[in-house]
């Protein structure tokens, strides 16, 4: 199981997500990092930078996957609008 890091602004945004969307977004987010390599229903990799896209709801999870640290790196949390 790969570890999670997240930048600042992923854990600020975390932090003031209502209780229950980010617990959902949680467990999403552990899903992938479980197996980051898998295919993952509503994840797709970016087109035109690196990383991959997380859909939970209307919420957008933007993250790479870094094998040399085993980590996945939250780079991103928003709505649709607030990421892309």
């Amino acid at each position: 199981m790969f570890a999670v890091e997240y930048t600042r602004q992923a854990s600020r945004m975390l932090a003031s997500m209502p209780r229950n969307v980010r617990a959902v977004v949680e467990g999403k987010i552990a899903a992938v990092c479980a197996d980051p390599h898998g295919r993952h229903s509503n994840a797709t990799r970016l087109q035109g930078r690196p990383g991959f896209r997380l859909r939970v709801g209307d919420w957008r999870v933007i993250y790479r996957v870094i094998d040399e640290r085993v980590t996945v790196l939250i780079v991103k949390i928003g709505s649709r609008g607030q990421v892309y």
